[in-house]
């Protein structure tokens, strides 16, 4: 038995129309599933742990939609068996898929998933936040500042065009990423490391935590992320002069791995992060309003991912 997990609206609605032709494949093949269409945010995390909860037998999830779903779905798992998961991307940023090399094709992605060749554990992430009385848990990443609003952003736009087509993915990130630039105001704070290291900054426009190299539909940000290795890619990037921000995106955009003056990278299991006033905030691309302190930590090896 297969659980599918599907947010209809992913992208616009391509989420949806993914789903027909997986679910048609499903019936051709004769292959026993349920599945669950997701309607607004929380749904997929409640699906996850209705499935989980208590469940000692081994279990396959599928999800279909974009990297947010994902997240969502392995933030309401329970670990309280053997969880198999599946994906099939769906999303406008799709950068977990990207990571994973996983097919564009959806029923190359089912092929995969119902004859699996390998398997990968996965680490995850969990952000905490208001002296950690509120945390999530993020399989891509995590970030505060200019990053963080330009999702908040494009959450916006999805709202608006939810089944008016689809949304496109880096492009979209890049133009409300000029309009953030233009408003960025950079602030003061530090990064502490494992608790022990203490790094102090003037001017932060971001601070992005990663377990996968890529987000934003396709910046690199952590080009030496491995999502086994349970470890945080810590991007900074921190300038006095605003245009010279624009290397360091477009050098992301583009796939470089060359680093720039201004951004800087650091390996961790757990970072801290202290700023002098509050900025946006996000996890696998989804808004967690403005918050002043963070607490980021990885969690090694507890998603077993068909690749």
């Amino acid at each position: 038995m297969y659980h599918f997990i599907i947010n209809p609206n992913a992208s616009g609605g391509r989420g949806r129309r993914v789903w027909r032709r997986v679910e048609k494949e499903l019936r051709r093949l004769k292959v026993e599933y349920e599945a669950f269409l997701t309607e607004k945010t929380g749904d997929a995390a409640a699906c996850a742990f209705r499935l989980t909860d208590g469940c000692k037998k081994p279990l396959t999830i599928v999800v279909i939609g974009g990297d947010g779903t994902v997240g969502e779905t392995v933030g309401g798992l329970a670990f309280c068996g053997p969880v198999t998961m599946g994906y099939i991307p769906a999303g406008s940023g799709n950068d977990l898929a990207r990571s994973l090399k996983l097919p564009k094709n959806p029923r190359k992605c089912l092929k995969r998933i119902l004859h699996p060749a390998s398997y990968k554990l996965l680490d995850y992430g969990v952000v905490s936040y208001g002296g950690q009385s509120a945390h999530h848990r993020f399989v891509v990443s995590s970030g505060i500042g200019m990053d963080a609003a330009v999702c908040g952003n494009i959450a916006e736009v999805r709202a608006r065009q939810t089944g008016r087509g689809i949304f496109l993915g880096k492009w979209n990130y890049l133009v409300l990423g000029i309009r953030q630039l233009i408003l960025a105001k950079p602030v003061k704070g530090c990064l502490i490391l494992d608790s022990t290291k203490k790094v102090e900054f003037n001017h932060i426009y971001f601070i992005s935590a990663h377990i996968h190299p890529y987000e934003g539909g396709g910046f690199l940000f952590a080009p030496g992320a491995d999502p086994s290795d349970g470890q945080l890619d810590v991007r900074v990037v921190h300038q006095d002069r605003k245009l010279r921000l624009v290397p360091i995106l477009l050098g992301a955009l583009l796939g470089s791995r060359r680093n720039h003056p201004g951004s800087r990278l650091y390996t961790c299991r757990e970072a801290e992060i202290r700023l002098d006033r509050p900025m946006a905030v996000h996890y696998d691309g989804e808004s967690c309003a403005r918050q002043q302190e963070l607490q980021l930590r990885c969690i090694s090896s507890k998603i077993r991912m068909i690749v």
